[in-house]
């Protein structure tokens, strides 16, 4: 075992290496999902007919998009599952591996010019083979990293991790806009779209690689040398999952709307140009990771709670502060950037995610409970925050200064409070000793949550509608 000490952070080389190598699955998948993002409108006039419209292809390609997300809750409930029976690592190693396949293979599969209606079928074939691989890869990075990191770095560990895989659409963004540098545009929609995907597959393939020397979480090691690993852990997670939807609901509001979409929204009421666009995401995204870094730091030392309580304030307080500056009859553009880095920075709210969810299930259904919460809440919240967020937006710029034009506003302060709410859920928990009670191999069950009626009248109602 390593023993020597990082001097910056006073780690362990083989805990950095650990962290290090545990987030490189996270990045491969919200890399690989930007890359789809950017070149979908070329992926759509290589896999489906001319004939049908421009409009048509396109909605077929999100379509294939949708069915990896809907493949997502089934992957990662079965990974899950056996990554509590059989080990995280085991789970971690046919995650990534599944990933890397997929992604390859958009690198070389045929398109409809040549072997025509085969072509859509293998992209939604290659969409849902990943959708699986990623139901299992994040939930069960957060719990081997949660599970690794030594006391007093946990939150840490998770934060640096979450904000690694918020990197990951960072560096896609980065490798979309050096291939619009590199290639002319008649290169890209001809053959050089497909480079993005070699180099998420070479980068996936040393993924594998490194990941062989990783070692199994040392919690999964006790639970099997005491006999603590549940038979059927799905049973009691069903039980139990409802509390970490609702903060998933969250983190795919911050990730949808302010990374996904805002970029598009805002260059598109200002006038940027694509590259202008680009630049305005990957400034945002620099906010988003650097405050799931320092959120993590901080709730190793502070109350996670309380952290997370004081973030979504103000999440929500900038949030109103930048759509009252954009949709307006004559908007500013450094106020609105200057806004739009300010919510992206609280927008780290996300980082509460993880923390709460390795907090609230024991150890012994972790990886089965983070999993299930977290893919069923993506899937459902996903499916229908863009299509809202598109219909407000679309309300917001042909009515400015009005009302009406704080509609997408409304609802990010609404996720705010969503966002507290789960936050005083959670102080119970942590009164009641945190992570260390909940998650003990020595109980031969999971802990129970005390009686509702002795929940602090203050948080009485929302006890109740989130457990």
């Amino acid at each position: 075992m390593e023993k020597q000490q990082c001097s910056a952070s006073g780690l362990s080389r083989g805990e950095l290496k650990t962290l290090g190598l545990s987030s490189l699955g996270g990045i491969l998948e919200f890399y690989d999902f930007i890359i789809v993002f950017f070149f979908a409108k070329i992926i759509s006039q290589h896999f489906f007919p001319a004939g049908i419209g421009e409009f048509w292809a396109m909605l077929n390609t999100y379509g294939t998009f949708a069915a990896g997300y809907l493949a997502r809750p089934l992957g990662g409930v079965v990974m899950a599952h056996f990554g509590d029976k059989f080990g995280r690592k085991n789970m971690f190693m046919l995650s990534i591996a599944l990933m890397v396949i997929p992604t390859f293979s958009l690198a070389v599969i045929p398109t409809y010019e040549t072997i025509g209606y085969a072509a859509p079928l293998f992209l939604i074939l290659v969409r849902i083979c990943q959708g699986i691989a990623i139901g299992g890869e994040l939930p069960g990075a957060w719990v081997f990293i949660h599970e690794h990191a030594p006391a007093g770095h946990k939150n840490a560990f998770v934060g640096f991790l979450t904000g690694c895989v918020t990197g990951g659409i960072l560096l896609g963004s980065f490798v979309a806009l050096l291939m619009n540098f590199i290639y002319t545009p008649a290169e890209l929609s001809d053959w050089a779209w497909r480079v993005p995907f070699v180099i998420g597959g070479v980068f996936g393939l040393i993924s594998i690689y490194l990941r062989r020397f990783l070692q199994e979480t040392p919690v999964f090691k006790k639970m099997r040398e005491s006999k603590a690993l549940a038979k059927f852990p799905l049973e009691e997670v069903v039980k139990t999952s409802r509390f970490g939807m609702f903060i998933t609901w969250v983190l795919t509001g911050c990730i949808v709307v302010f990374i996904l979409l805002m970029p598009g929204f805002v260059g598109g009421v200002l006038g940027f140009s694509p590259f202008e666009t680009t630049y305005f995401q990957m400034g945002g995204l620099v906010c988003i990771v650097s405050s799931c870094w320092l959120t993590g730091r901080l709730a190793d030392k502070h109350n996670p709670s309380t952290l997370c309580i004081l973030f979504s304030a103000g999440f929500a307080v900038s949030s109103v502060a930048f759509f009252s500056l954009l949709y307006t009859a004559a908007p500013v553009v450094s106020e609105v950037v200057l806004a739009y880095f300010a919510t992206c920075f609280f927008a780290g709210i996300m980082n509460f995610c993880p923390i709460f969810m390795c907090d609230v299930f024991p150890a012994r259904i972790r990886f089965s409970g983070i999993s299930f919460a977290y893919n069923i809440a993506y899937a459902l919240s996903g499916a229908f925050t863009p299509q809202l967020s598109f219909a407000l937006h679309a309300y917001a710029k042909t009515h400015p200064d009005t009302l009406g034009a704080m509609g997408l506003s409304a609802y990010i302060v609404f996720l705010a409070l969503v966002s507290i709410g789960t936050a005083l859920a959670m102080r119970r928990v942590y009164k009641n000793g945190g992570e260390a009670e909940w998650s003990s191999v020595r109980l031969p069950k999971p802990r129970r949550l005390e009686p509702i009626s002795n929940v602090p009248e203050g948080e009485l109602m929302f006890q109740r509608f989130a457990f």
